[in-house]
């Protein structure tokens, strides 16, 4: 605890912060609980997403077997051209939001590939945009992660060190000026006393 000036001043300094801290550790709170309800709904989101996914190729899996041409489609038939991303706000932190992307599709010669090639390369522009929502979705919860632990640390801070901290230095303060106004009035009296004593010494004589 930093040393404090026990004088009416600064008593009015340790006042004045105390009612600051009381101020904003509510909206600090509320921020706090903000941000936790958000993640858990990003997080819910993204692993909704993940699971579409593994559910989108486990089907495609299937899908192809059926025509027993897996060889004819490779992956690197669909590439990302373009992520299409916009910006949104949450509790003050800037962050990206999916908005679909662009793809490219490699060449192949459409009389020597089977027909179902371009509707399995739509599905795979498919599985290819989630994997992408998700890794936007996870970046959401990697911001908003940060902010959370910043805004937790403000939170303890103000509840466990300055709050507590203003209160005793506004207590030691109180006690000293109290102590001192007391001695004030004794010595005064000590004083009053004296000159009493004094006055009757020479009105004796």
């Amino acid at each position: 605890m930093a040393k404090i000036k026990l004088t009416k001043n600064e008593q009015k300094v340790q006042k004045d912060a105390l009612k600051m801290y009381k101020r904003y550790l509510p909206t600090l709170q509320l921020k706090k609980q903000q941000l936790q309800s958000e993640i858990r709904t990003i997080d819910a989101k993204a692993k909704e997403v993940r699971a579409a996914r593994v559910a989108l190729e486990q089907e495609f899996n299937v899908w192809i077997a059926v025509f027993g041409e897996q060889e004819a489609f490779t992956p690197d038939m669909v590439t990302v051209k373009n992520i299409k991303k916009g910006y949104g706000n949450i509790a003050g932190v800037t962050i990206p939001i999916y908005e679909g992307a662009d793809f490219s599709r490699g060449d192949y010669d459409l009389y020597e590939t089977p027909l179902w090639i371009d509707m399995a390369a739509d599905r795979m522009e498919k599985a290819l945009s989630l994997d992408l929502e998700a890794e936007v979705l996870d970046e959401q919860v990697r911001l908003l992660s940060k902010e959370l632990r910043t805004t937790t640390q403000r939170v303890n801070l103000f509840e466990k060190v300055k709050i507590p901290e203003t209160k005793a230095n506004i207590k030691k303060i109180s006690v000293y000026l109290g102590d001192e106004q007391v001695a004030a009035v004794v010595r005064s009296k000590i004083s009053k006393k004296k000159l009493q004593n004094v006055q009757e010494d020479k009105e004796a004589k």
